[in-house]
């Protein structure tokens, strides 16, 4: 997609309906009632493009990649590298070689903490989280701290989510690596990666991004963001299960040692000693999920199809559409409100459990997530043991939004 092509997309007005007929799964009715589906930022529905890319490959072109010499393995293997050059595209990679594909974004960052974190960090260094981290992103470091005794820092955050530089620049120094999210899947806070980013490296740190809920959301540019590492999963951005990505850079893949052993990613392979594939292939051990990275291309291709500032800009005016009509409800609490936040709202209510607000809501339909979001420290840190959460998406409405006030209103009558 040209420059031009771009900013034209960028300008055009959004067709929430005509993107929500793309998706099989809004002409089914949930207890006899539209399906009102809020949970995007656990996992995304599946646009037709991406069940059509998967069914094609498992019909008509399906075979191992990279060493069959047959027609069947070439196209095959073709459409899985292919992909890989449609997200270094969508993340403006300087090279293929920087995009390892990984099962999920939890296997990226353990990646990273495994073999990075072995060989360059050691005992005293310190890793710089915060206080929103998911678990994928707390979880692998207190596991390197556990086994080689490195430090686990932890940036605080304002109570209304905000992130706070301040905090992050005093914990900076002896700082080795530093690995925040980009915008938290419970409170929506867009970190501001690119500063974050310039201030570790002035101190001698690496950057790694948790961008699972950030790609889907805006525009990421890992060269603009200057990051070392950047993780996400398919499954968020409206694609497939089971396929994630890393990018990193080339100069320090190549330094790393390899994750697994196994077939693929070896050049040699003897007895005494094994000798290893060039990046990526070097961290892509086993057979890859080939149909799923076939589905994450057309993903990609089909939410830049949709343009990713129209999507930014629907979800934004549905975030404060969202926003205004859930602070009526009586005795509703929105935790995280920091200024340009992503589209997700989390909340409690006064007088009911956040897995009752979301069995109730279920009757009419309506899709949330409720617990502590693998993000026990931040419900500790805002004084709740869960919170219920409405994440907002491509094809998500202001009628959905009803559908949960409403239903809202109901548990709070059920209750109160």
């Amino acid at each position: 997609m040209t420059a031009m092509t771009q900013n034209v997309l960028a300008d055009a007005p959004y067709d929430v309906e005509a993107a929500r007929r793309d998706f099989p799964v809004f002409r089914t009715d949930i207890r006899g009632k539209p399906l009102a589906f809020l949970d995007s930022g656990a996992s995304a529905q599946k646009p037709q493009a991406v069940l059509d890319a998967m069914n094609a490959v498992y019909t008509s072109g399906y075979a191992n990649v990279h060493r069959g010499a047959y027609l069947l393995s070439e196209r095959a293997t073709a459409a899985y590298e292919g992909s890989r050059e449609i997200v270094r595209r969508f993340l403006n990679a300087r090279s293929v070689k920087e995009i390892v594909y990984t099962r999920n974004a939890t296997e990226g960052i353990n990646l990273v903490a495994s073999s990075y974190g072995r060989k360059f960090l050691k005992a005293g260094d310190a890793v710089l989280i915060s206080e929103m981290e998911h678990h994928a992103n707390i979880v692998p470091w207190q596991m390197l701290r556990d086994e080689i005794g490195i430090e686990l820092r932890i940036v605080p955050i304002a109570d209304d989510g905000s992130w706070l530089m301040a905090e992050y620049e005093k914990r900076l120094d002896g700082v080795k690596l530093v690995a925040l999210t980009h915008t938290s899947n419970v409170l929506g806070t867009v970190t501001p990666a690119k500063e974050i980013t310039a201030l570790a490296h002035a101190a001698g740190a690496k950057v790694l991004l948790d961008g699972s809920q950030a790609v889907v959301h805006r525009k990421v540019d890992v060269q603009d963001i200057g990051c070392d590492f950047y993780v996400f999963t398919g499954h968020k951005l409206y694609g497939p299960t089971g396929i994630g990505v890393l990018y990193g850079r080339e100069e320090l893949l190549t330094a790393m040692p390899p994750y697994q052993g196994g077939g693929d990613m070896i050049r040699t392979v003897t007895f005494a000693k094994s000798t290893w594939a060039d990046v990526p292939q070097k961290f892509e051990a086993g057979t890859p999920a080939i149909v799923e990275a076939v589905g994450l291309g057309a993903a990609i291709q089909y939410v830049e199809g949709l343009g990713i500032e129209r999507i930014a800009r629907h979800e934004t005016q549905l975030l404060n559409y969202a926003t205004q009509r859930l602070s009526a409800v009586k005795g509703l609490n929105i935790q995280g409100t920091a200024a340009g936040k992503a589209g997700v709202i989390s909340f409690t209510i006064d007088c009911a459990h956040p897995h009752d607000i979301s069995t109730i809501v279920d009757r009419a339909g309506v899709a949330i997530r409720a617990g502590h979001h693998c993000a026990q420290p931040l419900m500790e840190r805002l004084g709740v043991p869960a919170t219920a959460r409405a994440s907002l998406g491509l094809y998500s409405t202001k009628a959905e939004v009803d559908q949960l006030a409403e239903a809202l209103d109901l548990v709070v009558e059920m209750f109160d």
